[in-house]
């Protein structure tokens, strides 16, 4: 009977991980028209930021300081969304839309 090996994910793992979590975050920036989309790209792109840190201190010599970033990270990714989806409902209730070629002007 054979043993099935099975490997543990090194640092180049989660950094490929992480690249594509960027990589479809800066695409949902850059392509998408509705704010909440824009806004979940934006959380992706923080949490491959997380991801980084993570491994970096996972296989690097910086013990808990890259956990601690990470949380520091997601602290401040949960205020940025309870602020900005508290602006997207004030701009809806103002322009009845969340599309941004709608509200690209911001009237007085």
């Amino acid at each position: 009977m054979m043993m099935q090996v099975i490997a543990e994910p090194g640092l180049t793992h989660f950094l490929v991980v992480s690249a594509i979590l960027f990589g479809l975050g800066l695409m949902a920036i850059l392509s998408k028209r509705n704010v909440i989309m824009v806004l979940m790209g934006v959380e992706l792109i923080l949490n491959s930021a997380n991801i980084n840190l993570i491994a970096f201190s996972r296989f690097t010599e910086l013990s808990l300081e890259g956990h601690m970033i990470g949380l520091f990270v997601i602290i401040i990714a949960a205020a940025e969304a309870a602020v900005a989806l508290a602006i997207v409902l004030n701009i809806y209730n103002r322009f009845n839309s969340i599309n941004l070629d709608d509200i690209n002007l911001m009237k007085g």
